[in-house]
């Protein structure tokens, strides 16, 4: 018998914890904050289990809208992710991060195949919702997960809408746009409900939306991203209810096997810049620390234009860390520099404790941007990812 890598352990117990939710004993895994555990590491997820039976990403496609917005259940992972900065009466300001994430356990092939149950289902879909509020100095995430049964989850292309109990992305009833947008979520006091209209158009990242993350074929993505959204509509803490506007990003994402060997994480950047362009780079990571030939990143220009930026272009310093109370490292703020954009950017997080500890463990938070543009003040917001750092605490 083949030997089963500790993703699939992981994903296997996550499944168990749902299906016993759903049966009616003991309930679903809770929605608030988890204990620190170590979790299970993104670079697994994306690439360790056996990919037999899984459509991957080998080349570049058209996409087919409004097709593409829905799931595609022949890869082995995709997902939906919205982060977003925010602004309330009296200068209050809020970061938000809703996430839908949809897992393969097993491949379209083996379907249902011998079981008649109403829950019987290959897919299992996982939530992620985080709320950074910045005058309070407190961050909360929370975690959902369920199978696509009986209503509990799921998504579809049209009408557009994924959801995961009442959580959920929506998009118009009776239209094939995507637009507005409505986002809701909550639990424990705390939620979004946001309408989101997009004001850039779509991007396609990489190679026409092909996204190459290893050597080898298949280590890659297919990959969209609408990289300014005006928000508008409430935020709630455990205090009050505040009306809120912003501006969001909205990134979409699927393959099989995307990262490529010996790749344990990422960092990566989405930033809105007050010229009114948008900037989006990854930086892949070895054990070592070393960068990977394959970062790369997108500047994104006023009309809605793209130059690629290749990992040669990117200068990436780390200028200070911040240290977990468990001992976990995470890089937390930034000099980047574009020479060839005249771009010099300082990126600092807007508060250091952004860390969600799930399932999967890793930071993700609300920073600024301050710096020059051919010498020329500029500044502007967004929001940065970093995973892989949970699994060696100490790490540097």
């Amino acid at each position: 018998m083949r030997r089963r890598s500790p993703a699939y352990a992981t994903l296997l117990m996550l499944w168990l914890a749902v299906l016993g939710g759903g049966c009616g004993g003991k309930a679903a895994p809770p929605e608030g904050p988890r204990p620190v555990r170590e979790g299970l590491g993104v670079a697994e997820i994306l690439g360790g289990v056996s990919l037999a039976g899984y459509r991957r990403a080998t080349d570049p496609r058209p996409f087919e809208f409004p097709r593409d917005h829905g799931p595609h259940p022949s890869f082995r992972t995709e997902w939906w992710y919205f982060t977003g900065n925010l602004n309330g009466p009296g200068g209050r300001a809020f970061g938000f991060q809703l996430t839908f994430f949809r897992f393969a356990l097993a491949p379209p092939a083996a379907g249902k195949r011998g079981r008649d149950s109403r829950w019987a289902t290959e897919q299992l879909y996982m939530a992620h919702f985080a709320l950074t509020d910045l005058d309070q100095g407190k961050f909360y995430a929370f975690e959902r997960l369920r199978r696509p049964v009986l209503g509990l989850a799921g998504a579809q292309a049209q009408p557009f809408r994924v959801w995961l109990d009442r959580w959920q992305l929506r998009g118009p009833e009776q239209s094939q746009d995507l637009w507005p947008l409505h986002l809701e979520a909550r639990a424990e006091g705390v939620g979004i409900d946001l309408e989101l209209t997009d004001l850039r158009g779509r991007v396609l990242p990489g190679d026409q939306g092909y996204s190459r993350k290893g050597p080898q074929a298949g280590n890659a993505s297919f990959y969209y991203s609408y990289p300014r959204l005006k928000a508008r509509g409430l935020v709630t803490t455990q205090d009050e209810t505040f009306t809120v506007t912003g501006t969001a990003w909205f990134d979409r994402e699927w393959g099989t096997s995307a990262l490529g060997e010996g790749v344990v994480g990422w960092d990566w950047f989405s930033l809105q810049l007050d010229d009114d362009r948008e900037l989006m780079l990854y930086r892949l990571r070895h054990p070592d620390g070393t960068e990977d030939p394959f970062d790369h990143g997108m500047l994104i220009a006023a009309d809605g234009t793209t130059k690629r930026l290749e990992a040669a272009q990117l200068n990436l310093e780390v200028l200070d860390r911040w240290r977990t109370e468990d001992g976990v490292t995470y890089p937390s703020r930034w000099r980047l520099r574009i020479p060839s954009k005249k771009l010099d950017l300082l990126i600092t997080p807007r508060l250091q404790d952004q860390e969600l500890r799930l399932s999967v463990r890793y930071w993700e938070g609300a920073v600024t941007v301050e710096g020059t543009c051919a010498g020329e003040p500029i500044s502007g917001q967004g929001y940065t990812e970093l995973t892989g750092y949970a699994g060696s605490p100490g790490r540097r």
